[in-house]
């Protein structure tokens, strides 16, 4: 069964929309983007109705804000790992720690914005396990996988072709990173690194993450191999960025 990828641009994410037999939607986006995921859906001829799952990778706002008003508009199900349900429940949703120099900075910057998001808490209808969950009831030849770093509870969507939906597990967007790499934001490295660890021994092909445009596995074989010296050389790196 064909399944095609339609990425959608919503302000500093990109959610990608899989259509097969079915419809399902990684990431519900930040706030007041309804309009543009309609017109994102128009542009690849799907009508909102066809949306049977949204998919969320993580529990921080960029990433779930407009997931209640997208179900509103066609009913869909809504979907989260249980160790994320606390984030989607705060008024105020606490900003990513960071984990690298950049990382902190922006934390920072963050902690300033929080207080105007004025989110929504919202109810999901699937609330995953550590467990596998196949997507085949959704006629989508995949699967979800938990992969915590970034947060407790983030997952991917890894198809049967490689193709991987990996959230902010990567991401692949100035000025979060020059070129694509491990994420600056999250909880721990080190078992963001172990989640990268299973996903290659799964047989991932493609990166798409949600930050920035999809890039070969290699660069994040490279990133997992780089060690500490290659760390403290990107750290190097983004200080002398801050201070410019």
């Amino acid at each position: 069964m064909g399944i095609s990828i339609h990425p959608i641009n919503l302000s500093i994410d990109t959610l990608y929309v899989l259509k097969g037999n079915q419809v399902i939607v990684n990431d519900g986006g930040a706030n007041s983007n309804l309009g543009k995921f309609e017109k994102g859906l128009e542009q690849a001829s799907i009508i909102p109705e066809e949306v049977n799952l949204i998919l969320l990778t993580h529990g921080h706002w960029d990433h779930i804000a407009s997931a209640k008003a997208i179900k509103q508009l066609n009913g869909a199900k809504i979907l989260i790992h249980e160790d994320d349900l606390s984030l989607i429940s705060e008024t105020v949703p606490p900003p990513p720690p960071g984990l690298t120099t950049w990382g902190k900075f922006g934390n920072l910057l963050l902690r300033l914005y929080s207080p105007f998001l004025n989110f929504n808490p919202f109810e999901v209808d699937i609330a995953l396990t550590d467990d596998e969950f196949s997507l085949d009831a959704f006629d989508i030849p995949g699967k979800i996988i938990h992969t915590p770093g970034h947060t407790k509870g983030s997952i991917s969507v890894l198809m049967d072709n490689g193709e991987a939906f990996v959230g902010d597990l990567a991401m692949n967007m100035f000025p979060i990173r020059i070129s694509p790499s491990l994420p600056i934001f999250g909880d721990d490295m080190e078992v963001v690194k172990d989640s990268w660890r299973k996903l290659l021994d799964m047989g991932v092909k493609t990166i798409y993450p949600a930050h920035g445009k999809p890039f070969p596995v290699e660069v994040m074989e490279k990133a997992i191999a780089y060690g500490k010296q290659g760390s403290e050389m990107i750290q190097a790196v983004e200080k002398v960025v801050l201070s410019c």
